[in-house]
């Protein structure tokens, strides 16, 4: 027998060799029905695979990110046998999950997969489906799995085992399929009920520019149709809130071919939008006792040799730009950090100079492909609202609860209000991996979890996915067609401070190693404006939108009034315009609703008349005439009520 420990601490005897699928059904017939993969003592584990030691498990079901990975994983096979029957000969790359589906990797030789092809693939995979095959993990030696995909020209399943440690390597098959996988997978294809394929791309073998190109089939699939149709139905939703369309409809960005692919332009209106965001966080970071700086947009790549983002992120980054010095090399700065080091670094520093917290608007630069690039969300320059504070260790945990009101008040101010905070913590069985004493590192991961304890936040704990520098605390928000963003990250670091040989004098009047606090509220300018736009479907909060009102004159008589309404508007710092064009009223109102501009206000003789305007409110309609100056006070409160 073998002792199985819950995650809530039960324990319970079964015999060796017991299947997680067996405990799930020892607990229920029904819940086992719905698990989909396990864990077992903190291993990904196939529910068909026996347990043979005392274990701690974990069992997941669809509604887990553990559950859909194994699930879409198993689907990714299904997709590479489907594709195997329909185009022998079909090579195949790596075919994992992700974030919403699968995708496989294939060469197909002189065959082409079109969208015409879609529909009978997705009805081969349903009929393979329908077999019922089982799928089968074995272990096998990198001899045996070199001759088996090497009988059978599989080039770069071959190239990815050659890179294995004998020992290591496992393969999964289903009736005449063969794969090389670590796993986890379902126990047999019938779980899935509806297969859909959702795109196809080009995609360079491994990444590289100059190895072949493959054909990546995207697909996804589901354990009730229901479930497809309204994921479809929500990517018809997310499409019309697409950013790209938006910022285009809205006149906040654009991007030009001959300035250079990812290097977005920022036109006025979104340039404000911009500003009165910066200026937003400015204010809050004033008050939280940061100091702001500004560094280049370029440093001597030994800046970043020393950091150690030069050997981590060198072929993502623009290659170095050399000087008429010989041997003297910069780069386009693709971190701040290294710079707020050195100017940390510029000054003695002691105990009572900390915490030191530093803020800058920084553009850096990184060399994404051509074909990872999307809208403002995944570019090659960007704004980064960062921040690093250097602290004590006694005093993270204070600086991590500022950083989190700050960050919730962010959340507030912008109408997020589901949202999910992640601690990740250093894996206990693997220290080696990590730098920094024990002591700091139990220091940081508890002062983390107090400061969540004492918020009121529910944050889930996840052992072995700290950075190799220090722990830290992620904030994922669901937008509102329910699909989720990292937004707001606050790291700790034991790294860069070792790197850069940072020191303060304590009271003890020894020389001490500051700690360093990495966080971004926003991430980056670009893609939190990219989010923002698809949360609201551009219907941006009153007080961050570009134009809050649209004056309508009815005829060109009333223009004169129209330009006097915006000029008093103003004056109570109210962003208006006219729009004058010699159009029909009701076309004029269709025009500037599209535009998403929150109040229209319509003016004719009555209103002239008056000192009045006629109110229609985006998405309300019509709310009657009130007077200039009541309309601005009106607007003033309910921009207070959002902002605080």
């Amino acid at each position: 027998m073998i002792k199985i420990t819950f995650p809530d601490g039960n324990v319970r005897e079964y015999d060796n060799g017991v299947t997680p699928f067996q405990v799930a059904e020892s607990i229920s017939p029904r819940f086992a029905s719905d698990v989909l993969a396990a864990h077992v003592n903190g291993e990904k584990w196939d529910i068909s695979r026996p347990i043979n030691e005392d274990a701690s498990i974990e069992l997941f079901k669809w509604d887990d990110e553990e559950g859909k990975h194994a699930f879409w994983h198993s689907s990714a096979h299904l997709l590479a046998e489907a594709l195997q029957e329909l185009y022998p000969g079909v090579k195949f790359g790596i075919g994992p999950a992700i974030e919403n589906g699968f995708y496989y990797d294939v060469d197909l030789g002189d065959k082409k997969i079109s969208s015409e092809d879609f529909d009978k693939i997705e009805k081969k995979m349903m009929e393979i489906v329908s077999r019922k095959q089982d799928i089968i993990r074995s272990d096998i030696s990198k001899q045996d799995a070199l001759k088996m995909f090497g009988d059978r020209g599989e080039v770069y399943k071959c190239e990815l085992i050659s890179e294995l440690a004998d020992g290591t390597i496992t393969t999964y098959s289903q009736g005449g399929f063969t794969d090389l996988c670590r796993g986890p997978h379902l126990p047999n294809m019938s779980p899935i009920k509806a297969a859909k394929v959702m795109s196809i791309a080009g995609a360079y073998w491994r990444g590289d520019e100059k190895r072949d190109q493959l054909t990546r089939v995207y697909g996804i699939t589901f354990p009730k149709k229901k479930m497809l149709d309204d994921y479809l139905a929500l990517l018809e939703e997310a499409k019309k809130r697409d950013h790209r369309k938006l910022g285009k409809e809205m006149e906040l960005f654009t991007f030009s071919q001959t300035v250079g692919q990812g290097l977005p332009l920022w036109l006025p209106k979104g340039a404000a939008l911009r500003d009165r965001l910066e200026q937003f966080l400015r204010k809050i970071q004033k008050k939280a006792g940061y100091q702001q700086v500004i560094t280049p947009h370029i440093g001597n790549k030994n800046l970043y040799v020393t950091s150690g983002h030069w050997a981590k992120y060198g072929k993502d980054s623009f290659q170095p730009i050399k000087t008429p010095e010989e041997g003297e090399e910069y780069m386009l700065k693709p971190m701040n950090c290294p710079h707020h080091c050195e100017i940390y670094k510029s000054s003695p520093r002691s105990y009572r100079d900390l915490p030191l917290r530093l803020a800058e608007f920084g553009t850096v630069y990184r060399y994404e492909q051509s074909g990872e690039l999307h809208g403002l969300t995944r570019v090659r320059g960007f704004t980064q609202d960062d921040a690093h504070i250097f602290c004590t260790p006694d005093q993270i945990k204070g600086e991590f609860l500022k950083v989190m009101d700050i960050i919730l008040y962010i959340f507030k101010a912008l109408d997020f209000k589901d949202f999910e905070a992640q601690i990740s913590l250093r894996d206990p069985n693997n220290k080696e991996k990590y730098i920094g004493s024990d002591e700091n590192w139990e220091k940081a991961q508890n002062a983390i979890i107090e400061a969540c304890e004492e918020k009121g936040l529910k944050a889930k704990q996840v052992e072995g996915e700290a950075a190799f520098y220090g722990p830290k605390l992620d904030f994922m928000v669901k937008d509102a067609i329910g699909r989720r963003w990292q937004l707001g990250t606050i790291q700790v670091d034991y790294n860069l401070p070792e790197r850069f040989d940072l020191e303060f004098t304590g009271s003890d009047n020894q020389k001490h190693r500051p700690v360093m606090i990495h966080r971004a509220p926003f991430g980056s300018m670009e893609r939190f404006v990219a989010v923002l736009l698809e949360h609201t479907a551009g219907k941006l909060p009153l007080w961050l939108i570009p134009e809050q009102a649209v004056v309508l004159p009815i005829s060109e008589k009333f223009n004169e009034y129209a330009q006097k309404v915006v000029k008093e508007l103003d004056e109570q710092g109210i962003r208006a315009f006219v729009d004058d064009r010699n159009e029909k009223i009701g076309k004029k109102i269709r025009d500037n609703e599209l535009k998403k501009v929150p109040y229209l206000l319509i003016v004719g003789e009555k209103e002239a008349q008056n000192d009045e305007v006629s109110v229609r409110k985006q998405g309300e309609g019509d709310k009657g005439s009130m007077k200039i100056i009541n309309f601005a006070s009106h607007l003033n409160d309910e921009i207070q009520n959002m902002i605080g």
